[in-house]
């Protein structure tokens, strides 16, 4: 009875798109070029070359880490196919400067005593070579206090050291990939206006760094690593998250910085020093250590092989045009960031994203269009540094948050612009139609987060409707967070992420060694690609540009006032 009403359901939606025409006015009373959104899902469906783009991005050009050649090379591919496909002004924008670019030559690791047995694991990004082969007994720092760090002193100079405790792995008795159900996804229609900096965290998931005073473990686990730098540890090992052979690999750990210090980051071109370091499968780490607390010697040798890349500090976005007609100086944007980590090939984290916005630039130029809004696409960097490529874009172009002279923070670690500030913007931000942004893998958009701007929900209603029967209907008033849309939206642009099913984003493929091409799922791409260029075709359709929301906190001021 539930299937057959499921089929019934679906049969009514497919009979409404079809049955629609040009200029047909939805529901709602938003006019909607049906026939032109008709003609770009046929295409998508039956022609796509969005799998294509991926594996040109993520086996061709593999992982695309901020500043590394891997980056640019995939930028300027990227960049060429665009012009290739008419798209105007297609250039790189430099940004920055970043610092140093960084790139793993070649690894290997095994454990040679008691027994030889290679070892599942993988350098951390901008960790230094160890200058050759690296052998030696295994030294765990075994201690839960400060206290019992003091029989290790003396001990290190030159070791290899593992310093993170055992790790319990529990068996998976959930699938690991996931689908929004409808339950999830009417919570999420329900959703209260965001407070505040509120709404709904996550999106492309930049943790940012705990907040307050550190407990106990995280006190220990300081001194610990002040303890390796201090003594001159040869090679850090350490458990990363995940088990089952994926690893979540990201940034080596700096020398402690002095208390009131300025941050340095890890690819500054005066990055304070780094000591090589590498993420050990958390089963091959723990059985290291169990075997050193019964007293068996573990003895390792491990190569690390890298290279900094310090002739060029800056960093480059992937800009490319569809001019419009007659309000060719209104601009709709698309973009997701290009970069990546180094474990995997960057598919799904986020590869996939730019796929898709280059899919749908190329299905727009394919089909022949005529929107009368100029189209830009944007693919940025150092998103995976704290979005550090599309705030620089906005910043350069549109405008910026000023922070009052003497506030605490920033804003880093991915949480974009935030809404605190002055805002000072520049004349090119009131051409800006919206922002269209996709970062959450390779699932399906399920719908739209309308980041606070109530007064678009009736206009995504109407765009979304010829996709009920593809899965994507669900509009949430909710915030969500890390990834390039809060750059615009932190400067007053429409700017928007879409809804996406989970898959294995958290759980297997983002920032892991298994972020690769075979954990994208192709109809999931097409989906979004047909509706990424929908939405983006009727943006620069509409006769107005999307409402605004109101501004957050802090004064307003055009770049240049005093």
């Amino acid at each position: 009875m539930i299937r057959r009403s499921l089929v019934i359901l679906f049969m009514i939606c497919a009979l409404t798109f079809t049955g629609l025409h040009v200029g047909a006015q939805s529901p709602a009373g938003e006019k909607v070029d049906l026939d032109t959104v008709k003609k770009i899902r046929e295409a998508e469906l039956a022609n796509s070359q969005v799998m294509d783009i991926l594996s040109m991005l993520t086996d061709v050009y593999g992982p695309r880490l901020t500043g590394s050649p891997n980056a640019k090379a995939a930028a300027t591919w990227a960049k060429d196919r665009l012009a290739e496909w008419g798209g105007q002004n297609s250039h790189l924008e430099s940004w920055g400067p970043f610092g140093r670019g960084w790139a793993l030559q070649k690894f290997e690791a095994s454990a040679t005593e008691p027994q030889a047995f290679p070892l599942i694991a993988f350098p951390k990004a901008w960790s230094p070579s160890t200058n050759g082969m690296v052998t030696g007994e295994v030294i765990y720092l075994d201690a839960a206090t400060p206290e019992e760090l003091d029989k290790y002193k003396g001990k290190l100079k030159g070791a290899i050291v593992m310093m993170s405790p055992l790790r319990e792995v529990n068996a998976h008795f959930k699938p690991e990939g996931t689908r929004a159900t409808d339950e999830e996804l009417l919570a999420m229609s329900n959703a209260e206006p965001p407070g505040a900096g509120g709404g709904r965290g996550g999106g492309g998931g930049r943790p940012g760094g705990p907040g307050g005073t550190p407990n106990a473990a995280q006190q220990v686990a300081a001194k610990k690593l002040q303890m390796v730098y201090d003594e001159g540890a040869a090679l850090l090992l350490d458990a990363g998250r995940g088990d089952g052979g994926t690893m979540f690999v990201q940034s080596a750990t700096p020398a402690p910085q002095a208390q009131g210090a300025p941050r340095v980051s890890v690819q500054s071109m005066d990055a304070p020093k780094i000591i090589p370091q590498v993420t050990v499968s958390v089963e091959q780490y723990n059985r290291m250590v169990r075997m050193i607390k019964k007293g068996v010697h573990v003895q390792v040798e491990v190569n690390v092989v890298a290279r900094y890349y310090t002739d060029d500090p800056m960093s480059y976005n992937v800009i490319a045009e569809i001019p419009g007609t007659d309000l060719k100086d209104e601009v709709v944007m698309l973009g997701a960031h290009l970069d990546s980590w180094h474990s995997g090939t960057g598919a799904t984290d986020n590869a996939a994203g730019s796929a898709v916005c280059l899919e749908a630039f190329r299905l727009i130029q394919s089909l022949g269009l005529k929107p009368r809004r100029t189209i830009r696409i944007g693919l940025w960097t150092g998103e995976e540094q704290g979005l550090l490529g599309s705030r620089a874009y906005v910043t350069q172009h549109f405008g910026e948050r000023v922070a009052p002279a003497g506030a605490a923070g920033g804003p880093g670690g991915g949480g974009g612009f935030g809404q605190q500030g002055e805002l000072k913007i520049k004349p090119e931000n009131e051409k800006v139609a919206g922002y269209f942004n996709l970062d959450n893998g390779t699932g399906k958009i399920r719908g739209i987060y309308l980041q606070g701007n109530e007064a678009v929900r009736p206009i995504f209603r109407a765009w979304l409707a010829p996709f009920r029967d593809l899965g994507a209907s669900t509009i949430t008033i909710s915030n969500t967070g890390g990834t390039d849309h809060q750059s615009f939206d932190a400067v007053g642009i429409p700017g928007f992420q879409f809804i996406q099913d989970e898959v294995e984003y958290s759980s297997r493929t983002h920032h892991s060694n298994q972020d690769v091409y075979d954990r994208v799922q192709a109809d999931d791409m097409k989906q979004a690609s047909l509706i990424m260029a929908s939405f983006v075709y009727n943006a620069a359709t509409r006769d107005q540009k999307l409402p605004r929301k109101p501004m957050a906190t802090g004064g307003q001021q055009r770049a240049g006032q005093q």
